[in-house]
């Protein structure tokens, strides 16, 4: 028989069919929050969260949303160390691992859009511990990655007036994103439509123009073609160790897996959105399948054009100065000699910092959300506004915001490095996480009755992307710290900060799940007894207006948005 337009066999072993709230409701955003809190006095003593994203701000956060410093500032770094070949292998496996994971992630948010969403599958689909690992695993990064971004913020500013204390620069980037998130959902979206559209066209921007500098069409009619691949340079860094080059030469783009990891992260920020975004059913599955155009467009090609047009010898790369004179794009521009442009790219780079700052805020504060949901944070953590913003959530994680202010005593980017490190590992167990609970979902669906043919959005070729990403992720998770174990010339090369930047994040999320799991003795979820159900039943029961284009150009902006 069908249950809520999906099949599902009956037979005597099977579970009851879920609770049907559609006929039963006090307005649907009431009798959703119903759904998720346990109760409709829950729901009104705390308030709930409301569906304001509309199509085109989830499109536009999928395809920009977390387009930051990663791409503009980090991968310079990479460049230098690693050689251009390395960083355009490295972006490119990464991304075919990124669109896997996604893949899970975006079915089992299809099916169950939640607010937070990671954090409560891993707990219903998986064991309690496990969302509580992942959950405060998720918030602790976004709480960093924020002030990774602010810091980076105050890093670009410096390019135009390095005279002024960087506390200054801090603190209205930081005014700006709690402006941003705390009154309405709505007010997030469009802020984070502006940003991303900024971003999109100046990526494309990039990419043309890297296409015409490599072709010689640039003011000094240098055609650059492969140059910087080839001698006196070479386009893989042979990293020290052992005598084989060739060894070395893996090394150093197995090395660019780890700077590619934080360039990605929040890329699964669509789903978090899921549980406050319109029509989930139609944009979930339409971002999620945007992401491979996201990867391929602004990563793998993006790595490909700063590793034409920049030499990785160039010393701008390393070098410590003011602003965002260390980006491989604007080392491009002031190579090609073209004067406007640094300055121009650099206001980018500044917006596409506090973009991200402004997402990961609002990340941050729904896996908090999230938490509190499950029942493993303070229920205050709940409290929403008239608006539908869980504003105590929005607050507690804004007020971590304050650590970048050690940016004024180390410097801001030295904070970042700080900051870009501890973030990666915390989004690789994010991802582990979610091929995690994907495996444990689609045994679910078995182990209930539901066929996977009749899903919204069924993702191919499962399980085995879930098992790629999964071991892939894994992998980068145990050995992206090697360095410090090899030697060179007989002289090792351990250091302690290194060891502990690149392996802290693993105590750190078994910690938690130990923690929840003796606390709370916790067991296993079994397949046949997960929750799939809860919250599934009002989704369904909302009606969505289909728009409809009455012209060639609103048929284009609705396939875009």
């Amino acid at each position: 028989m069908e249950k809520d337009g999906y099949a599902v066999t009956t037979d005597p072993e099977s579970p009851p069919p879920p609770p049907n709230y559609a006929n039963d409701r006090k307005g649907s955003v009431l009798g959703e929050a119903a759904d998720l809190y346990g109760s409709v006095q829950t729901a009104e003593h705390y308030g709930y969260v409301e569906r304001g994203l509309k199509s085109r701000h989830i499109q536009f956060i999928a395809l920009g949303g977390t387009i930051g410093t990663g791409l503009f500032l980090g991968i310079g770094g990479a460049l230098a160390n690693y050689g251009p070949l390395s960083i355009l292998l490295g972006y490119t496996l990464t991304g075919f691992a990124i669109f896997a994971m996604m893949q899970c992630l975006g079915e089992m948010a299809t099916w169950l859009p939640l607010p937070g969403a990671i954090p409560q599958m891993c707990a219903r689909y998986v064991d309690p511990a496990m969302g509580f690992a992942v959950g405060w695993n998720n918030w602790y990064s976004s709480a960093l990655t924020l002030c990774a971004e602010i810091s980076a913020a105050a890093t670009v500013i410096g390019f135009w007036n390095d005279d002024i204390n960087p506390s200054a620069w801090i603190t209205i980037v930081i005014v700006l994103i709690i402006c941003l998130n705390i009154f309405a959902v709505s007010i997030y979206g469009e802020a984070e439509f502006c940003f991303a559209a900024v971003k999109l066209v100046t990526v494309l921007g990039l990419l043309i123009l890297s296409l015409v500098l490599m072709l010689g069409g640039g003011p000094n009619h240098d055609r650059l073609g492969f140059r910087y691949w080839k001698h006196p340079y070479t386009s893989m860094v042979a990293l020290p160790f052992g005598t084989n080059p060739n060894t070395g030469r893996f090394l150093s783009m197995f090395s660019t897996l780890a700077n590619a990891a934080f360039a990605y992260g929040g890329v699964e920020m669509v789903a978090v959105a899921a549980g406050e975004a319109e029509n989930p059913r139609k944009n979930i599955p339409k971002a999620v399948r945007r992401v491979f155009w996201r990867i391929l467009f602004f990563y793998v090609l993006g790595s490909l054009a700063i590793g034409v047009t920049v030499p990785y010898t160039a010393p701008s790369l390393t070098s410590d100065g003011p602003g965002a004179r260390s980006s491989p794009w604007v080392i491009a521009m002031v190579n090609a000699g073209i004067p406007a442009l640094p300055s121009i790219i650099n206001a980018v780079i500044l917006t596409s910092a506090s973009s991200s700052a402004n997402a990961f805020l609002y990340t941050g504060s729904r896996y908090l959300f999230a938490l509190a949901q499950n029942g493993q944070a303070p229920a205050l953590f709940l409290k929403c506004s008239k608006t539908g913003v869980p504003w105590l959530s929005v607050a507690f994680t804004a007020s971590f915001s304050l650590l970048t202010y050690m940016s004024a005593s180390a410097g801001s980017s030295t904070v970042f490095g700080w900051f870009q490190t501890l973030t990666t590992i915390s989004s690789l167990f994010t991802w582990v996480s979610v091929c995690v609970a994907y495996i444990r979902f689609q045994k679910a669906l078995a182990a209930q009755n539901v066929d996977r043919n009749s899903l919204v959005f069924k993702s191919p070729y499962q399980p085995y992307t879930a098992y790629f990403a999964l071991i892939f992720f894994s992998i980068i998770i145990l050995f992206n710290g090697w360095e410090v174990f090899t030697t060179t010339d007989g002289v090792k090369n351990w250091d302690t900060q290194d060891f502990v930047t690149a392996y802290v994040g693993i105590p750190i999320y078994f910690g938690f799940y130990l923690f929840w799991k003796i606390f709370k003795r916790t067991k296993a979820v079994k397949p046949s007894e997960a929750d799939i159900w809860t919250g599934k039943a009002a989704v369904d029961a909302e009606v969505w207006e289909e728009r409809v284009p009455h012209n060639l150009l609103e048929r284009v902006w609705f396939w875009i948005a």
